[in-house]
């Protein structure tokens, strides 16, 4: 389909003989414009979430990624190779001064850019200069010193504390636990979606036990407070709300 631009009567041209008879002022209708293609560092985010890695995975690779580019003058990592990679590595480490597992940390993001979203294999990096790990003596606290902190700590505080040194879980797993994560009858603790999305089991010490009740006999009295009021949700892992709309609401959810 051709558009025609408007001219005052009596100014059309006349078509050269022979060669192409349209009007010189004609066009044709354009399709609809590609959509610009997604930023690096939002195809980074989007291969590491489609692998359900976790935030706390996704924020350094993306951290280190931008440092590679910055540090060679905002040259495209589709332009660049081994030798670029050896360079920011080998710089952290002498200039930079970081430790071993910064370095590592970092190595990780950049293979993870040339691998999985260039999908452009590196060769064996052997001209990294690599930081040293220092050994150090683990600092441990003795059965006196744990008791001393959890006596000046109260109410939620404490009972996380407790859960964090007795049953040996990480910060946010003790943030994540749900009420069916936790068996009272055999003691057992489901720790679900850990590091490396991987979901294990522990024990439920003793010691937190009775204070653990109570904190959910409250909780729940919370809870159906909410439902009451109309709200009451909370947020369910992956996609699974649309699977069960309503499991959001429910107890053993929360």
């Amino acid at each position: 389909m051709s558009i025609r631009e408007a001219r005052p009567s009596g100014q059309y041209s006349t078509p050269p003989a022979g060669g192409d008879r349209r009007a010189p002022w004609a066009c044709r209708e354009s399709g609809p414009p590609e959509p610009p293609k997604p930023r690096l560092l939002d195809r980074v985010r989007q291969a590491l979430r489609t692998r359900h890695l976790s935030r706390r995975t996704e924020e350094p690779h993306v951290v280190w990624i931008r440092r590679s580019i910055f540090f060679h003058n905002k040259r495209h990592p589709a332009e660049m190779g081994a030798p670029e990679v050896t360079g920011f590595l080998t710089s952290l480490a002498v200039d930079g001064h970081v430790a071993a597992s910064t370095q590592n940390q970092a190595l990780s993001g950049l293979l993870f850019l040339y691998r999985d979203v260039l999908e452009i294999d590196l060769p064996w990096l052997d001209g990294i200069v690599r930081a040293k790990r220092p050994e150090r003596l683990p600092v441990v606290l003795t059965s006196a010193e744990v008791r001393a902190v959890l006596q000046r700590l109260d109410g939620v505080p404490r009972l996380m504390a407790c859960l964090l040194y007795g049953a040996g879980l990480r910060v946010l797993e003790c943030c994540r636990l749900r009420v069916q994560d936790v068996d009272f009858a055999t003691n057992p603790i489901a720790v679900r979606g850990s590091k490396g999305d991987k979901d294990r089991v522990t024990m439920l010490p003793a010691v937190p036990t009775v204070d653990l009740a109570r904190h959910l006999r409250a909780v729940r009295a919370q809870h159906h407070s909410d439902i009451a009021a109309g709200v009451g949700w909370v947020e369910l892992p992956m996609a699974l709300v649309r699977k069960y709309w309503n499991a959001g609401r429910q107890w053993v959810w929360q």
